[in-house]
């Protein structure tokens, strides 16, 4: 599996695409396709058939779809500004995501 300096619940921005400049919250993650689900962003409609047995009626329904992880860059909380990611050592072993911008933790 390839490393992804992006993680669900990671509050991201979009770098490029109609949804440019906009932030949302990281949803789910495919690592085999390198795409994230971004929450409120790149939205498609969806054409569904109504289906009672399911309880389910039919119409265009809004759907997130995946954006490519390089499109993607993590907010940093302290800073507040979208930043690169780096990897730091801990002294128990461990590698952490820290901000480029003002080297805070991102993972807690």
């Amino acid at each position: 599996m390839p490393s992804v300096h992006i993680k669900k619940n990671d509050l991201v921005y979009v770098l490029s695409g109609r949804d440019r400049g906009k932030t949302g919250k990281v949803l789910k993650v495919f690592l085999d396709k390198n795409r994230a689900v971004v929450e409120g962003l790149n939205n498609i409609h969806k054409h569904t058939r109504p289906n009672p047995q399911k309880n389910v009626k039919g119409g265009i329904l809004p759907k997130e779809s995946p954006i490519h992880i390089s499109n993607l860059m993590v907010v940093c909380k302290r800073c507040n500004k979208h930043s690169r990611v780096g990897v730091s050592a801990m002294p128990d072993g461990r590698k952490v995501r820290v901000c480029k911008n003002c080297n805070e933790l991102l993972d807690s």
